[in-house]
């Protein structure tokens, strides 16, 4: 069966041919790249694990300390303001995933502690025996939270393994382990090590032939391209903006009749309204604001492009120009590292399936440990990750030491062809 690209699926053919990727223009919006340390300019490729932020996120952060420092509810106007900074970022985030409704978007303070957060609700009425199915190739927040509730009621969990050969997880190894007993599954959009991208819609499909309720890990994706939380057909999806040039936080959003009907974990005094009833405490109002600024830089991304119309199309626009920018880097630098003896990439490697990836490219080294690879980059101001990047499970199925792990570049769209060349060399220098 000839295979679909997923990245098309959720982004809008342009009408019209798009102007040149402005990277310099781009790059000069983000303080964080002119820095140099020793006279060495920084290059960052640790992106997987947190990106840089723009000016105007920054800016937004500072002014809302400045004009709407206050907690909410009050009748006066810092009050109000940081009310209106709390609505609009739920707005903002609507627009960003394709929610139906703001209300069906929480936000807290990162992926994980929303996941395991939510996980208890979500659960709260699953039965001994009930099953929960996870996949293998997923990050520990969206394993370990289900392991954790399934401890405790005395749930059974079901592994589903990826194809070593496509690098997804497939919909009939889904379906192997689905069963009348299955009541969630739990994947992820897009690996933090291999870099490949699941067919969602598909995966859900299959899901959904069981009844069995379906929970997206979307950190690693949403900052390389559009969700579309209607079209996949999931009912809860969780991400995390400071992996897409925000502040640290998470959000998950969620079909609002299920959030509706689910038992919240929540304070006495806080009502049963969406999305409060999910969102413990007190936010942290000056990050929503830079939340907010995010989506408007994206949206901004777009427009240059010369998208018309709302900020969804803005974003759609924004993704397009940042994809085609990024997969020409990814192949440069996957098939530099093919070059390099000894080296060995974990995933996909051929260009013709390059938007079946997003642009994170994790290796091993012959004779080689990924700690001292990245200490040698390090040294030259080139920052990169190793380790197993809490994803055990991807190097046990592979059978490699997860206490040792790889070597891992994450491409951004504010990264260039010369960044990819000096990081290049600096391997192979490393590796002589």
């Amino acid at each position: 069966m000839a295979e679909t690209n997923p990245q098309s699926q959720i982004i809008e053919k342009q009408a019209h041919p798009m102007p040149p990727f402005p990277i310099d223009e781009l790059r000069a919006a983000f303080p964080a790249l002119a820095i140099k340390d020793n006279d060495q300019i920084r290059t960052y490729l640790d992106n997987p694990a947190g990106t840089q932020v723009p000016q105007m996120v920054i800016d937004a952060v500072a002014d809302c300390f400045a004009t709407s420092n206050a907690n909410l509810g009050g009748q006066f106007a810092t009050s109000i303001r940081a009310g209106d900074v709390v609505h609009a970022a739920h707005r903002a985030m609507q627009d960003f995933l394709g929610a139906a409704d703001a209300d069906e978007i929480i936000i807290g303070p990162n992926m994980t502690t929303l996941t395991l957060h939510m996980s208890r609700s979500i659960c709260r009425d699953f039965q001994p025996g009930d099953e929960i199915v996870i996949s293998r190739m997923d990050h520990e927040a969206d394993i370990s939270p289900w392991l954790e509730i399934a401890h405790d009621k005395g749930l059974t969990i079901k592994w589903v393994e990826f194809d070593t050969d496509s690098w997804h997880v497939e919909a009939d190894a889904l379906d192997a382990v689905m069963s009348a007993k299955t009541k969630l599954v739990a994947l992820g959009y897009a690996s933090n090590v291999t870099g490949s991208i699941n067919d969602i819609k598909a995966l859900t499909d299959v899901a959904k032939k069981y009844g069995a309720l379906v929970f997206i890990d979307a950190v690693q994706f949403a900052p390389h391209g559009l969700v579309d939380v209607q079209g996949l057909g999931c009912d809860f999806l969780a991400c995390s903006s400071y992996k897409f040039f925000g502040p640290h936080l998470g959000i998950l959003w969620g079909r609002k009749e299920l959030l509706q009907s689910m038992h919240a974990y929540k304070c006495r005094s806080v009502g049963d309204a969406l999305p409060t009833k999910f969102e413990t405490g007190t936010p942290q109002i000056e990050l929503l604001a830079g939340l907010t600024a995010t989506v408007d830089y994206f949206a901004a991304l777009g427009q240059k492009m010369g998208a018309d119309g709302d900020r969804r199309t803005h974003l759609a626009a924004a993704f397009k120009a940042s994809q085609d920018h990024e997969n020409a880097l990814a192949i440069k630098l996957i098939d530099g590292l093919q070059d390099i003896k000894g080296v060995s990439i974990i995933g996909i490697t051929n260009a013709n399936r390059i938007a079946h990836r997003v642009p994170t490219v994790s290796f091993t080294a012959e004779g080689h440990s990924p700690a001292d690879i990245a200490k040698a980059l390090a040294a030259e101001n080139i920052f990169i990750w190793s380790g197993h990047n809490y994803a055990l499970e991807v190097y046990r199925q592979l059978g490699l030491d997860e206490n040792i792990g790889g070597v891992r570049i994450g491409i951004a769209h504010y990264n260039t062809s010369d960044e990819i060349d000096r990081t290049l060399n600096a391997v192979k220098a490393a590796l002589r």
